[in-house]
């Protein structure tokens, strides 16, 4: 089964979504605002990835962190984040049921749906 996490106000979910439907792709939306995010899952994902591919940099949850909650950030200080403020993570991860992709590009999606 193929689950898509973000949250609905993101326009780069929006897309992906969107891209998704298009294509009569069946998938699971989670939210990571309204329905969490856990440690197990976090883990996986950054054992996959890394924390810095997680990491989102970019956003208002970040622009609000405090200057001493982003600086010297390590694996363990961000992962602690991300889990405080899911809102952190890069959106959309896209959870393929053994393989794990993060943010939207129609090529790579064109690529993994063939």
């Amino acid at each position: 089964m193929v689950t898509l996490y973000g949250i609905t106000s993101c326009d780069t979910v929006k897309k992906a979504r969107r891209w998704l439907e298009e294509r009569g792709i069946t998938y699971r939306f989670h939210d990571l605002r309204k329905d969490g995010l856990d440690a197990t899952l976090l883990g996986a994902w950054e054992r996959a990835l890394g924390w810095e591919a997680l990491l989102n940099r970019r956003g208002a949850t970040w622009r609000k962190l405090s200057e001493a909650q982003r600086c010297g950030l390590d694996r363990d200080r961000a992962v602690a984040l991300m889990l405080a403020h899911p809102t952190l993570v890069k959106r959309p991860v896209l959870d393929l049921g053994g393989s794990i992709r993060v943010g939207f590009r129609q090529d790579e999606y064109e690529q993994v749906f063939r």
